[in-house]
């Protein structure tokens, strides 16, 4: 069986995964992951208990009961950078034996739902709105560092995202991973359904211009008028399409549920999302643990 080296799998003194400081049995099976650090709290204040807490760097993570069932609550913070961070440790400390560094003969399969904000790119999305990621479609090219995404891309919306944007050649790959349909169904009422951008930045990749010029100024035109069969791209953000692709590598079932607080079609910014956030969190907890 491989052991994984200590340059690959990095723990601390007591055998905690290095960035997240997690180990196997502080990780509930249903996992909710938020950008802010301070959602995180949030979540858990909601929880008839908290029996573990601890912090590292932006990776906050509180886990404990609620309906009866536990969960984890865990910041990412912004960007697929970080999402490899988390993802690659979540499952390491879910799947590897600290002690002999080997694979684990039985695989832990996680549920791990992404609470966020985003950008609509659609006109009939408005602010407040809710927006539940069937696909995520990568601008960032995290997932072009791993063999197995030929196995799982979405061949068809990639080419055709391609052609309609007339994608630059000097970009990164645009890959497209499908999200959990498990997960999807426990939101099938009241969002909004769609795929979401995954931008490697807030500025630019998402086509704002400041002092500095877009080498794309028609992006979100070209991303908002995108459609192949009932396929069209709903919002922005900056963590889905890693979340998705990493998921699906390492079978874990994921999702993103956003809330919309701009819409880049009508120029609208919300004066106030903290309830839809509020109503959010809400669902989302409610729904994990009737499945679970």
């Amino acid at each position: 069986m491989t052991k994984f080296a200590e340059t690959e799998l990095i723990l601390t003194a007591d055998n905690r995964v290095y960035h997240l400081n997690l180990k196997n049995e502080d990780i509930a099976d249903n996992v909710i992951v938020v950008g802010d650090q301070n959602r995180v709290a949030q979540i858990s204040a909601r929880f008839s208990k908290i029996d573990f807490k601890t912090a590292h760097r932006e990776f906050i993570t509180h886990s404990g009961e609620f309906n009866g069932r536990r969960v984890t609550v865990l910041s990412t913070g912004i960007g697929t950078d970080n999402i490899d961070i988390v993802m690659n440790e979540l499952d390491a400390a879910v799947n590897i034996n600290p002690q002999t560094r080997e694979l684990n003969p039985q695989k832990r399969h996680l549920n791990i739902v992404r609470l966020g904000t985003s950008g609509a790119l659609q006109p009939d999305i408005p602010v407040n709105a809710l927006v539940a990621s069937t696909h995520g479609l990568g601008l960032d090219g995290l997932l072009n560092f791993y063999s197995g995404l030929n196995s799982i891309n979405e061949n068809a919306i990639s080419e055709a995202f391609m052609q309609h944007t007339q994608w630059l050649s000097g970009l990164p790959y645009p890959y497209c991973v499908a999200g959990s349909k498990n997960l999807l169904q426990l939101f099938d009422k009241d969002v909004f359904k769609g795929i979401t951008a995954t931008a490697p930045g807030f500025y630019g990749p998402q086509g704002r211009q400041i002092r500095l010029q877009s080498s794309m100024p028609q992006l979100n035109d070209l991303l908002g008028s995108f459609k192949l069969g009932e396929h069209r791209i709903c919002n922005f953000e900056m963590e889905t399409s890693a979340l998705y692709g990493l998921g699906r590598l390492l079978e874990h079932q994921c999702l993103t549920v956003c809330v919309i607080i701009a819409n880049r079609v009508s120029k609208e910014f919300t004066a106030d999302y903290s309830k839809s956030v509020e109503l959010l969190i809400d669902n989302c907890l409610n729904k994990l643990t009737e499945q679970a």
